[in-house]
């Protein structure tokens, strides 16, 4: 092992590291342990090499390495005094001296070395062993894209199992020259596998995606990626190789669904195959690098059972939405974000019967729906001209020359409230949709927003009108600090007076406080009010039961 600190020209510090292998690059490229920024540093700069005679530099850049002043192709051995110069960087290196005469023949000697040796003026890092395998990653990874530059391989003439096929044979055979290379640690097939998924897949994002446990991933930039398991988050020990990597990603997110994302479009919101919400912001926006949040969706569909079993709702509750949605009452669910608002609209949807049509519109196609008489329709984001978008609000409005007995919007953000509002005004009862809101109180007051948003001048009566004879019910999610989701109101609208809308609860969530294990503790229960829907039911002679709004 060896010791590297790089240095700017006055000679402030930029990095150390203590290289554990007998080869270092130094360079722009990914594949490199250091890695220097500069147009004066070729992606492949040098290298130093450990050999018995001592440490060597080797230039691979025709000239431009400088040591003490004087270019060099080969030189060695390095003292401590030698000043190796790169780009305007300053860097020294050298044999810890208390492993002096230990050259590495075996990469997991190392581990011993570096767990008995301490340095002051190197930054020492308990994940040296995965930035080494990083580094051999990244350099794999370039070997590839250069092997396939070289064989001019046609990508776009093969789908998708025949890439991988494809990758897949020229990785193996990168890997069998580089068989002398490898340290003994690294797992080749583990090495394959991760390149395999970077080149043609999500890269690490993979494994994360096939754990049923995780519900979300967030990419912050490429080396700091978190995701939330049990409804905590915490930060996941899986990078990607470069932000031209996440980049990667995102295009082969995007590019199916015939969306773009670049410098004039930096935001997408797309899908993943199996329905998971994905939303991308790049550079010039994001900062610190793209940045990608992965909203998964639960491969088994769920019913209104599992949120039983899950304490998010109870029976009484789920009878009593089952009865509202097979009788035509337009709800709106309303939560914050990431509280469950699509998953409870997938799952309402359940109850509409197989014999309706349904329309439903969204930004992004989430939604689930079992029914087999089905029309699906997704907003379509501007072409690189800017034109061709066709918003959400266009969608409803066309929906409703579809002959739909119901229209579902995924969720209302602005001006298509007010189409939506007329929809359920005007013939299309027991339409569904969702808001952001904190209470059903603030549902009102933002849906009064959002019509006023659609560039419409109406007068705030004119509006809460609509409201108050557009919307039945109102159902609150909310997501507790644990991290659980729970119903906490189903409330009706009931009118007007004066021109404040009335509302009453049927049911809510009484939270008692946190149980030892810092999970939320509390009860479901009815408020005692009979909707006035049950009550009309039931003097058509229709049966319900009106047992469930027994308060408790």
């Amino acid at each position: 092992m060896f010791d590297i600190i790089v240095k700017t020209k006055a000679g402030k510090k930029v990095k150390g590291l203590r290289c554990p292998t007998n080869e270092c690059g130094i360079g722009k490229a990914g594949g490199n342990l250091i890695q220097l920024r500069g147009w004066k540093v070729a992606p492949n700069h040098a290298e130093f090499h450990r050999t018995p005679d001592g440490l060597f530099i080797e230039d691979m850049s025709n000239g431009n390495t400088l040591v003490n002043g004087e270019p060099v192709e080969r030189y060695g051995p390095l003292s401590s005094s030698d000043v190796i110069s790169i780009g305007g960087f300053h860097i020294s290196a050298g044999i810890d001296e208390s492993v002096e005469g230990n050259y590495v023949e075996d990469v997991d000697d190392v581990k011993t070395m570096i767990g008995v040796q301490h340095h002051p003026e190197i930054e020492e890092d308990e994940t040296l062993f995965k930035k080494e395998r990083f580094m051999w990653r990244n350099r794999l990874h370039e070997e590839l894209l250069h092997m396939m530059d070289l064989r001019r391989t046609d990508i776009g003439a093969m789908d998708e199992d025949q890439l991988r096929h494809h990758i897949q044979t020229m990785i193996a055979e990168i890997i069998k020259d580089m068989e002398g290379k490898l340290p003994a640690e690294v797992d080749k097939d583990e090495l394959a596998e991760e390149v395999l998924n970077e080149a043609v897949g999500l890269g690490p994002l993979e494994e994360l995606l096939a754990n049923d446990d995780i519900s979300e991933v967030m990419v912050n930039r490429h080396d700091e990626i978190y995701i939330e398991k049990g409804g905590n988050l915490t930060k996941s020990n899986v990078v990607f190789s470069s932000d031209d990597a996440v980049m990667s990603a995102i295009e082969r997110i995007v590019a199916p669904l015939g969306r773009r994302i670049d410098e004039s479009s930096p935001m997408v919101d797309a899908r993943l195959k199996d329905g998971s919400r994905v939303n991308a912001i790049i550079p010039p926006l994001a900062i610190r690098g793209p940045c990608l949040t992965i909203r998964k969706f639960s491969k088994q569909k769920l019913f209104a059972e599992d949120l039983v079993k899950f304490g998010a709702i109870n029976e009484a509750m789920v009878e009593f939405l089952k009865m509202a949605v097979e009788h035509h009452k337009n709800i709106v669910v309303s939560g914050g974000t990431g509280s469950g608002k699509t998953t409870l609209l997938n799952i309402l949807s359940n109850f509409i019967p197989f014999t309706e049509r349904i329309v439903t519109v969204e930004d992004a196609a989430e939604l689930q729906l079992a029914q087999p008489h089905l029309v699906s329709l997704e907003a379509r984001p501007p072409n690189m001209e800017g034109k061709g978008a066709i918003p959400i609000r266009d969608l409803v409005k066309n929906c409703l020359r579809m002959r739909p007995d119901r229209i579902v919007v995924g969720e209302c953000r602005g001006g298509e409230a007010l189409d939506m509002l007329q929809a359920m005004n005007t013939g299309h009862d027991g339409s569904l949709t969702t808001g952001h809101a904190n209470t059903p109180r603030d549902m009102i007051a933002r849906l009064e927003v959002m019509v006023l948003m659609s560039g419409m001048d109406l007068p705030s009566k004119a509006i809460r009108d609509q409201i108050t004879s557009a919307v039945d019910i109102i159902v609150q999610q909310t997501r507790f600090t644990d991290g659980s989701r729970r119903i906490v109101n189903i409330t009706e609208v009931t009118g007007m007076e004066g021109e404040i809308i009335q509302l009453q609860d049927i049911f809510r969530y009484q939270q008692e406080g946190f149980d030892e294990n810092g999970k939320v503790k509390g009860y479901f229960h009815a408020t005692g009010s009979i909707p006035e829907f049950y009550e009309d039911l039931r003097s058509r002679g229709l049966p319900v039961d009106m047992s469930i709004f027994s308060a408790n």
